[in-house]
């Protein structure tokens, strides 16, 4: 039986700059197809303008306020919201507020740095 515990889960900084533990993914479970990882992202910061090639994601926020941006659509995010991710969508979460932003990632089939087009220079 595989359980992760985010507490003992170790983090590691994901190419679009956000601080990730991955809970579930082939590199710790018998889980093959997808990963669901926590993102954390400091108050006033933004992950790096990205896209997955292959990868879609849904972000589910735990706790604090965000802007998210896919392509030319942005809309305030909150606890509760779920955000439905394409692959080649442009994408982009900023933390709006005081706190850590934390959501949920949930990517099939599962995150890899490889599949991450990081698109420089946007805010």
């Amino acid at each position: 039986m595989d359980i992760q515990n985010i507490d003992r889960v170790p983090a590691f900084t994901t190419k679009d700059g956000s601080e990730i533990r991955e809970l579930l993914a082939h590199r710790n479970s018998c889980i093959r197809n997808q990963t669901l990882a926590e993102a954390r992202l400091p108050s006033g910061q933004s992950t790096t303008a990205h896209h997955h090639v292959k990868t879609e994601e849904i972000y589910y926020v735990l706790e604090g306020r965000g802007r998210m941006r896919i392509g030319s659509e942005t809309a305030e995010v909150g606890p509760g919201d779920a955000v439905a991710i394409p692959p080649g969508a442009l994408h982009q979460m900023t933390n709006l507020g005081p706190g850590v932003l934390k959501f949920l990632c949930c990517c099939a089939p599962g995150y890899e740095h490889e599949d991450t087009v990081l698109i420089e220079g946007l805010c």
